[in-house]
């Protein structure tokens, strides 16, 4: 699970990119993604966002919510799990992100690297391809189960 650091849930988010008006459904999605430091299905947060009197939100509600965290840079989507998880890293919103995800433990790891930035645009330059998103998932064994 990746650690992260205080994100500010007052408005003026300070994780990973632009400030951020947070809802106060925003913010309890946010608040969950932190608090748990893991990648989360957005129908585990519908369970997880149920309120004392057993109603859950509806699944739109959620993926509004966790759309909007992605787009300001307070989450990250990982496509492969079909799940988000809080930003855990200062960087960006254009720099490369690659996600180390552990095949037995499920843990997950942010990563960004200048040399791996530097690479993915002088390929996306060669090809004349202006990037948006450059997020890499990279499949294998933490160094605790592979041990």
């Amino acid at each position: 699970m990746s650690k992260h650091g205080p994100h500010s849930h007052d408005g003026d988010a300070d994780g990973c990119a632009r400030t951020a008006r947070l809802t106060p459904g925003r913010r309890a999605v946010l608040d969950i993604l932190t608090r748990e430091a893991r990648a989360i299905g957005a129908y585990e947060m519908i369970d997880m966002l149920k309120g004392a009197d057993g109603r859950r939100p509806a699944p739109i509600q959620v993926y509004r919510a966790l759309d909007f965290l992605v787009d300001q840079g307070l989450a990250h989507r990982l496509a492969s799990r079909n799940a988000y998880m809080a930003c855990g890293h200062k960087h960006g919103a254009r720099e490369p992100v690659a996600f180390l995800i552990c095949e037995t433990c499920g843990r997950v790891e942010e990563a960004t690297s200048g040399p791996l930035a530097a690479d993915l645009k002088s390929v996306a330059a060669a090809h004349k391809f202006d990037a948006r998103a450059e997020i890499i998932e990279i499949a294998g064994r933490c160094a605790a189960c592979a041990a």
